[in-house]
Formats: structure tokens, C-alpha cells, sequence
């Protein structure tokens, strides 16, 4: 296929008015042109000109969308409309997560000509391992970043959703630190547990001598939060009797001290958090549903860990470094072979409490299968046969490879970006093969 036309000068220097990396592409996905900070970010001692767009951004040989991916710009073909996705890119500084836009350029009758791609790093999470703030690349993960991203420059409502353990205060302190109100504070409040005397003093304050104990007058988190962010976890806990007076606030704005007549104006972005139905407890009349409607304007699900194929060896690594930052932990392969095949009821929390109680089994830096608890030790019995019984006839090298692929497949619970490394291949390598097998198979 002949090289694609250069694009007009004025299209192109229009480029270098963006701060962020900006390229130019073709229908047939090559870079037509590139702004400098484009190539600041992704071009490694050679010119990003005339190469495929996949192939800089993902060292991919075919298109996202190909590799098991969604493209952006076949999707701004498609639709004709921008688009934005969440993508994990290369740079010279490693794998990161990058918020991709596209946007059509037309020509003087109207056919989409060129698709203008911007992209923009995420700080939301880390794709390598990290000692601090969110770690993952699985695709369930990537879903709920997804969201987080959209939801985090706005001003809207976001309840999280998800199991006990799955890092609710951890993903609301995330979009705290993207939003506008990053500067200002983050205020957690646990809704388990407190009463309605309680829940008032906490959350609206009190007046000194409002109630016996009283002493002092008291700063409610409502009022700590000005400006910031007020984060209810758990708040399917909260009892019918209390749910009326969030409401009251929330509608209007305002509230009162406890033993002040004056009302207070409220200012604050809200997060809330539960493990509970709310939807449920609304038709069961637990939850009070014009309360339901103000705090689920934004939902998101945090995916369980057993539902992040592929981020369990990244977490893990993560965990290890903020438990013991002066060791140099790792899992023993075997021992991670062991924490895979674990359902982990209790989430990410549970993994940290299963490797800190690990870290302080090893003697080294290495934690082994019988660091672990008892239930989440390798089982003999549930190991699967080897791929190829070694004292039989002697096969053809492609043959075992093919079976050994075939069997390493479907008993790997990771993605393929995870079974690649394990395999020792790259992801286009893996694809190649895999593709080979499905055509064979046909």
C-alpha cells in the first residue's frame, strides 16, 4: 500500500497548540503527523512518522480492536462523533494509563479525512507496581477507572458500589484527589453502627451544653468538609429514622448544629459507599427511596478481586512494598500459583492481611506456599495433569507446543496480557499463536 499524503501545513501546525500529545492519523491508522509533545512521550530516538498508531502507542502488529481491545478511532469512523476511552499505552517510561480522544477532521464535503488524537495521562492508578494509590490493568478494573474518570471533574453525587474489602475509601479518596475539590479536604465518615445522637454530633456538629457531655462546642464533618469532599461509607447502614435528616440536607442545602436554631449552608461534594442492595432494601422499605435517587446519581461497581483476571501478582507486589518498604518481599511462583486458585471472600483487605501475616512467617524476602493460611495452600488433588505424558512416544516440537498451549489456555485464570508473561512471550506473539490454534482448530 503506497504511503498515505502529507496532511495540509495548516492542519498540522494547529498540533503544537495542544499541551498534551496530539498526532494525526490516516484511515489506514498511520501517523501522519505529530506535535512535540507526542513525541516527548512516545518516540524513542526515532520519528513516529509513517508508523501505525497501534504500533507506537500499544507495540501492537494489528489494530487496537484487533488485539482484543476498543478502538477509539474505529469508533469515531463509525459514529462519525468524538469518542474517549481509557487505554493503557507504552511510553519510554513504561505502561501507563492514558485517557485517549478522538475526533473526526473532515474535508470540504463532509467525508471524515483524518481522525486528531489527543491523549492525556491518568493519575487515577498505576499499571505497574505501586507503593501507594491504586494498582490494576485487568479489563474489570479498567471498566470501573473508566467510570472514575468521568465522574471525577464534576460535581455529581457518586455512590460506590462492591463487597466488603474491595477498597471503597481508597477509590472515593481517588476521586477526591482528581477533582476540583483536590485541594480542599476529604472527610470520611463510617455510617455503621451510630446512633441517631451520635450521627447528628458527627456529621452536623453541636453546640456547647446541646446535650449532658456537651462541654465544648463541636465542628461537624459537614462542616470540616467545606469546600471538599464528604465521604459516607457504608451507608446502607444508616437507620431509617437518620436517613430522613441526609435527606433534609442534601435538598436543601442547609443544616443545624445540634442545639442551634440558626441553619448553616452546607457546602461539599458527596461519595457514598456500600456493600448493601440499596435497590433491594428500598422494595424491602429499609431504604428510604427519595434518599436512594439523591445518592445513586453516579453509581459505580468495584469488581471483586476474584473478577480482576490478571491483577492478583500486581497487587500482590504493591501490598508487599507498603507492608514491609524495607524488605524486599516476593511471592515464590508457587505461592502465587496457590493465592490464583483462592476465591478471596474478603478482597484486596484480605490479601493484605494474608501477606503481612506471610511477611512475618519468611525469615527472608521470599514468602513460600507455607507462609500462607491453610486454606490457601495449593491442593494437590485440584492440580490439573501435565499437558503431555513425558514417558510415552516421542513427539514433533510443534505438537507438544500446541498442546501445552492449548492446555496453558484454558487453565490460566488471568488475561492474556498475564499468560504472556508467564509463557515468556510477548502479547503479539501470544495472539499469533493463539490465532494459529482457533485456525487449526477450524
Amino acid at each position: 500500500m503506497p504511503a498515505p499524503s502529507p496532511p495540509p501545513a495548516d492542519i498540522v501546525s494547529l498540533l503544537d497548540c495542544f499541551d498534551d500529545p496530539v498526532v494525526l492519523i490516516a484511515l489506514d491508522y498511520h501517523i501522519l503527523a505529530a506535535n512535540q509533545a507526542y513525541r516527548r512521550h512516545y518516540a524513542t530516538g526515532h520519528t513516529t512518522d509513517l508508523k501505525h498508531c497501534y504500533q507506537v502507542s500499544h507495540h501492537y502488529n494489528v489494530p487496537c480492536d484487533q488485539a482484543g481491545e476498543t478502538c477509539p478511532m474505529k469508533d469515531c469512523l463509525k459514529s462519525g462523533h468524538p469518542r474517549r476511552v481509557l487505554h493503557i499505552h507504552h511510553s519510554p517510561r513504561g505502561e501507563e494509563h492514558v485517557d485517549v480522544s478522538t475526533y473526526p477532521i473532515r474535508n470540504a464535503q463532509g467525508d471524515v479525512h483524518y481522525i486528531l488524537e489527543r491523549i492525556r495521562p491518568s493519575r487515577l492508578a498505576s499499571v505497574t507496581p505501586s507503593g501507594q494509590g491504586l494498582v490494576g490493568r485487568s479489563p474489570a478494573f479498567n471498566r470501573m477507572l473508566e467510570l472514575m474518570r468521568r465522574a471525577a471533574p464534576s460535581d455529581t453525587t457518586v455512590l460506590l458500589l462492591g463487597e466488603s474489602g474491595t477498597g471503597k475509601e481508597l477509590i472515593a479518596k481517588a476521586l477526591h484527589d482528581s477533582s476540583r475539590q483536590a485541594d480542599r479536604p476529604f472527610v470520611p465518615l463510617d455510617c455503621s453502627g451510630l446512633s441517631e445522637t451520635l450521627f447528628e454530633s458527627e456529621l452536623f456538629g453541636h453546640e456547647k451544653g446541646a446535650f449532658t457531655g456537651a462541654h465544648a462546642r463541636k465542628q461537624g464533618l459537614i462542616e470540616a468538609a467545606r469546600g471538599g469532599t464528604l465521604f459516607l461509607d457504608e451507608v446502607g447502614d444508616i437507620p431509617l429514622v437518620l436517613q430522613v435528616k441526609l435527606l433534609r440536607l442534601l435538598e436543601t442545602g442547609t443544616y443545624r448544629r445540634v442545639g442551634r436554631a440558626e441553619p448553616l449552608t452546607a457546602d461539599f461534594r458527596l461519595v457514598c459507599a456500600t456493600h448493601r442492595d440499596l435497590r433491594q432494601m428500598v422494595e424491602e422499605g429499609s431504604f428510604r427511596r427519595d434518599l436512594y435517587y439523591r445518592v445513586s446519581a453516579f453509581p459505580i461497581h468495584l469488581p471483586a478481586l476474584r473478577e480482576r483476571h490478571g491483577d492478583l501478582a500486581l497487587l500482590s507486589e504493591s501490598l508487599l512494598r507498603r507492608i514491609a518498604p524495607k524488605r524486599s518481599l516476593r511471592l515464590d511462583p508457587e505461592a502465587l500459583a496457590c493465592l490464583q486458585d483462592y476465591p478471596f471472600p474478603g478482597n484486596i483487605r484480605e490479601l493484605r492481611n494474608i501477606l503481612e501475616r506471610a511477611s512475618l512467617l519468611s525469615d527472608t524476602d521470599l514468602i513460600l506456599p507455607q507462609h500462607l493460611p491453610e486454606d490457601c495452600r495449593c491442593n494437590d488433588a485440584r492440580t490439573p495433569a501435565p499437558p503431555v505424558d513425558f514417558s510415552g512416544e516421542v513427539l514433533p516440537l510443534a505438537t507438544l507446543e500446541r498442546r501445552y498451549l492449548q492446555w496453558a489456555n484454558a487453565r490460566h485464570r488471568g488475561d492474556k496480557h498475564s499468560l504472556a508473561h508467564q509463557l515468556g512471550l510477548s502479547e503479539r506473539t501470544l495472539y499469533r499463536k493463539l490465532g494459529k490454534l482457533s485456525a487449526e482448530d477450524d
